[in-house]
């Protein structure tokens, strides 16, 4: 079985465990529910309509270096570690398929052993939980920290052999599901969705900030202030390095797929890359290779030649997030049809935009020609793709950019029908509850969560269903 066949099979595996019915418009509905991850085929995983041979062909190329598992020493993909989180792209983005969020059951209950490595399984991470990144909030020393702390290192690997490191002290422990009342320095972010990445990243500035400045009076009046990732009232999330904005991540921190494909590969797999050159650890007796471990291949031996082997592994990965289809949504109903006009009526718009139209874009395969799959095409994100403060609740106390500690990035919701775990922390598996967490004390969703308790039953249950229909 090749290693895209193995990726297609592990996501139709974990949809089909987690399959369950969206309940119908006829039946009685006191209070909302959410009827659970959407029964039936994945609806993403595949590439964009109308790519070209060659887009095609990066694109399968990057899907079989995402299923490609690390090592640290003597195989063909060389690097993981000294402090890694997974050993693979395709672990932490797998549901419902290659490309997606955070499976169950949980992987990485069998990472933290493999080859003989001697890591504890952290109190956070479960076997029906999300896949958790932890940060810690302050160093030691009581400065501010806000950087990632693996969960896992190489010691006790038999491709690691003279490594001696420990893993960081994520005690004391609490609730093992939500990740809620345990050590209170540590923060969690679970993976985010790739699917439908390159239309994202297709979509102009200008356009993002007219959708800003749109219904400007309908916004205030609902609290929505408009000032995402950035300390200044009115500014859109910018990048400090050219002033363009920022769309990818939970604080939409990163710029462009192949930042957060190089960022991904160093702070998840400990993979240095010609984005990010140094090992994170630099502990003696624990470095095995010369870096950066991943880079552009001069000359490379594929047999037969292709003109894919020259690309790096994050380059890869960018061209395979970048040709990824959006998820697919199921067939409307009478109620998902209703749900849908409620979300607009209710003001959920307002953040959760629809769509966007992309603007001429250019994919691998070609230095002059855009691609007719990226370019002018409608994204249906529902996102503004950009970051809004969302209160006491739900703040994290991270500043990443501009984006301070109760900022995050408005979610793509396309695709959420078929999500397992929600918010920035996978605290809860139930979509009314991620809805219900949008209110707290400073919160730029609360009147619109107010306007969603005042719907009746009925409405709000459409809601969720259109949701889950996403």
């Amino acid at each position: 079985m090749t290693t895209r066949q193995k990726a297609k099979a592990f996501g139709a595996f974990v949809a089909g465990v987690l399959a369950t019915c969206v309940p119908t418009s006829a039946q009685s509905v006191k209070v909302p529910m959410d009827p659970g991850v959407r029964a039936g085929a994945a609806g993403g995983g595949g590439p964009l309509q109308g790519l070209t041979a060659d887009e095609n062909a990066f694109f399968k190329d990057g899907l079989a270096r995402f299923a490609d598992i690390e090592v640290v020493t003597g195989g063909n993909n060389n690097g993981l570690g000294p402090r890694f989180n997974s050993n693979q792209c395709l672990s932490c983005h797998s549901q419902p398929a290659a490309g997606g969020s955070s499976p169950a059951p949980n992987p990485l209950i069998g990472v933290a052993t493999l080859n003989g490595a001697k890591n504890v399984v952290p109190w956070f991470i479960k076997q029906n939980g999300p896949i958790r990144e932890a940060r810690f909030k302050r160093n030691p020393d009581g400065t501010n920290d806000g950087g990632v702390h693996n969960l896992f290192v190489i010691t006790g690997r038999s491709d690691a052999v003279g490594c001696n490191i420990t893993q960081p002290n994520f005690q004391p422990a609490g609730n093992a599901l939500s990740g809620q009342g345990g050590n209170p320095n540590i923060i969690f972010r679970i993976p985010t969705p790739v699917f439908g990445a390159g239309l994202i990243e297709a979509i102009s500035d200008s356009a993002i900030l007219a959708n800003m400045k749109a219904d400007a009076s309908l916004k205030a009046g609902l609290g929505i202030s408009g000032h995402p990732n950035a300390h200044l009232s009115g500014n859109a999330n910018r990048s400090a390095n050219d002033g363009t904005i920022t769309r990818f991540g939970w604080k939409a921190q990163n710029k462009s797929l192949l930042m957060f494909a190089g960022e991904a590969y160093n702070v998840e797999m400990g993979i240095t890359n010609q984005l990010f050159p140094q090992e994170r650890d630099e502990t003696p007796g624990c470095l095995f290779n010369a870096t950066p471990e991943d880079t552009v291949n001069f000359t490379p031996t594929s047999t037969p030649p292709s003109n894919t082997a020259v690309l790096s592994d994050i380059e890869a990965f960018a061209d395979f997030m970048r040709m990824l289809a959006p998820p697919a949504p199921a067939p409307e109903t009478p109620s998902t049809v209703n749900g849908r006009a409620v979300f607009t009526k209710i003001g959920c718009v307002h953040c959760h935009t629809p769509s966007f139209i992309t603007r001429k874009m250019i994919a691998s395969g070609s230095s002059t020609s855009p691609s007719a799959a990226l370019s002018n095409q409608t994204a249906n994100l529902f996102s503004d793709v950009l970051v809004h403060h969302m209160g006491r609740g739900l703040a994290d106390g991270i500043t990443q950019g501009g984006a301070g500690p109760d900022e995050f990035r408005t979610a793509p919701l396309w695709g959420v029908g078929q999500r397992v775990f929600f918010l920035h922390d996978g605290r809860t598996s139930n979509l009314v509850e991620a809805i219900e967490a949008h209110r707290s004390p400073g919160s730029e969703a609360n009147k619109v969560i107010d306007r969603f308790n005042g719907l009746t039953a009925r409405e709000r249950q459409d809601i969720v269903n259109f949701l889950r229909s996403l």
